[in-house]
């Protein structure tokens, strides 16, 4: 009897004690989460980035934020840089990318957060980190490494896109671990300005959510799988120019969101450049196609006061706004009174 006794008490002894060092365990490791902070140099140049610095500043000036400092690092070459601006309006520290290459040394930082920057890191600079540098994409890596994701998604017609966020690594763009994710569904006819906004908001909080929960967040990384890697290099301007021989009605309506408000469409009208400033998406390209009209072949449609220019299946796209070489931009109507009428019908082609 007298050695059951003894026996509970010694496994509640052995309980409280356990208790006791689990709970004293988890209060350091509280500890040291609510006390790590971080010092953190922003590296970015454009309206995507900026969404990103706005939150992170927004979040500096909390009392919990992870980060402790907000510094910034961008191209100077530029006039209108928003980065920049707001960095010199908001009272927050901005270094020249050339000046900061050249005096690197001074790299005093805990985390480097890279967003649309659009220059490659040098391995040096990277290491000069000591939680490395972290990176916000436009896309679901590995799919659509590279400069343009977001034009080479709705221009594929992809259902889905979103933002990564992962680690730089040196040398190559956009192949580093992953530490965080989340799905955007493109809309159906969305402009690339739209899209753009999207996810540029998506990925400044995630980026956020990332550094509020560092140091976890920092090691929880998977690799990407590169065998299903595909590429978003930068748009050359041969990109913008309709090839009615070649492309689809479809094709051109997808072009022509991909590359909205960054490059106008291009085609000739008798060696005259036009560029086409609004088309109608509303066309429905799964109708009957006409095999006898030749691609180019441009129409005026008096109901719905727009033009009709064929395409190479023998759909058309609908154009409501131009503009021609030396002139301002001009509705359809205007185009056809002023130029579709003065030529011979056989003639009223886009090449």
């Amino acid at each position: 009897m007298q050695s059951c006794t003894l026996l509970f008490k010694y496994k509640r002894k052995f309980k409280i004690l356990l208790g006791h060092d689990l709970l004293v365990r988890f209060k350091s490791c509280s500890s040291i989460s609510d006390n790590f902070k971080l010092n953190v140099l922003f590296f970015g140049t454009d309206q995507f980035s900026l969404r990103s610095l706005i939150l992170l500043d927004n979040s500096a000036k909390c009392k919990k934020s992870k980060i402790n400092r907000l510094d910034v690092v961008t191209s100077f070459r530029g006039k209108d840089n928003p980065v920049k601006q707001y960095a010199e309006k908001n009272g927050i520290d901005c270094c020249d990318w050339l000046t900061l290459k050249s005096n690197s040394a001074k790299i005093k930082y805990d985390l480097g957060v890279v967003v649309s920057f659009g220059h490659l890191i040098p391995e040096n600079i990277i290491n000069m980190f000591p939680h490395g540098m972290i990176n916000v994409h436009a896309s679901l890596l590995p799919r659509w490494r590279g400069a343009s994701p977001i034009i080479y998604a709705i221009l594929n017609e992809d259902a889905i896109t979103g933002v990564s966020i992962m680690k730089i690594h040196p040398y190559k763009f956009d192949v580093g671990e992953i530490l965080a994710q989340k799905e955007v569904e493109i809309q159906k006819n969305v402009l690339m300005p739209n899209l753009h906004e999207t996810l540029a908001n998506e990925g400044a909080q995630l980026l956020l959510d990332c550094i509020e929960h560092a140091p976890d967040s920092f090691q929880k990384v998977r690799e990407q799988n590169n065998s299903g890697a595909t590429y978003a290099p930068k748009v050359p301007e041969s990109m913008a120019q309709i090839n009615w021989q070649v492309m689809t009605a479809r094709y051109v309506c997808n072009l022509y969101r991909a590359l909205y408000s960054f490059k106008w469409l291009t085609t000739y009208w008798h060696k005259r450049r036009v560029k086409i400033r609004e088309l109608d998406l509303s066309s429905d390209t799964t109708e009957e196609a006409n095999p006898v009209k030749r691609p180019g072949c441009v129409e005026y449609d008096k109901a719905n006061k727009c033009l009709r220019v064929y395409c190479s299946d023998g759909h058309f796209i609908r154009i409501k706004q131009l503009v021609l070489e030396g002139k301002s931009v001009m509705s359809a109507a205007d185009f056809n009174n002023g130029f579709l009428k003065k030529v011979d019908p056989t003639q009223r082609i886009f090449t």
